[in-house]
């Protein structure tokens, strides 16, 4: 017998706004996390296309993808993925070796992000010695380093206590408003999609309602 065929997403269209927190919402199992990997360029689609900024994404190879995704996209999972053998300062500025950038160039940026996220005290240390909401927050200053002109960030705070949530969701708030960062965001934190612009809430692999909220001119 041969393998079947199950479609995750089923004839999305969506158009985000420069600037925008876009919140996802719904049920587990719906194609939240497909639908961000797609708009990431982690995952191909079997048809449809991502443009961002006049590229086609899947119009590009492999190589050239994963170039596009180190300079425009931003990614934040609910599992930092922080190397543990590295501190706070060099987690954040990997990016941006990776992308054979100087390293004092780097380095310096490393600092100026961990510093804008509150954790310039904190530059030497490894993740094991940094709080669940530090290592987010880490995770959120390695995301920017390349100036990346979406973050797409999957529940990022479904790994954190009360607080360190509300720490982390009003970082991400002020980040899209103080540097017009477009944010997009998949959650069940219904405090985290009060904040957004708009939300969209999936199911059975479509868009089942979207609500705008916040809007800014």
């Amino acid at each position: 017998m041969g393998a079947s065929v199950i479609h995750v997403l089923k004839g999305i269209d969506l158009k985000i706004r420069h600037g925008e927190i876009l919140v996802i919402i719904g049920p587990s199992g719906v194609g939240k996390s497909t639908l961000l990997h797609i708009l990431g360029g982690l995952d191909r689609p079997s048809s449809g296309q991502v443009v961002i900024d006049s590229t086609s994404v899947f119009d590009l190879n492999d190589a050239a993808l994963a170039k596009f995704r180190n300079q425009t996209i931003g990614f934040v999972f609910q599992f930092h993925h922080l190397l543990p053998e590295f501190t706070a300062l060099e987690n954040v500025a990997m990016p941006a070796l990776i992308g054979n950038k100087p390293r004092r160039e780097g380095y310096k940026k490393a600092e100026e992000l961990l510093r804008d996220v509150d954790l310039g005290e904190r530059l030497e240390h490894k993740p094991s010695e940094l709080s669940g909401g530090e290592q987010q927050r880490v995770a959120v200053a390695r995301a920017m380093m390349n100036d990346p002109m979406i973050l797409l960030t999957d529940e990022p705070s479904g790994n954190l206590d009360l607080e360190a949530s509300r720490s982390l969701h009003e970082l991400l708030y002020n980040l899209s408003r103080k540097k017009n960062q477009t944010i997009v965001i998949v959650t069940h934190n219904q405090e985290l999609a009060r904040m957004a612009d708009r939300v969209i809430e999936l199911f059975d692999g479509r868009i089942k309602k979207e609500t705008k909220q916040n809007q800014r001119g």
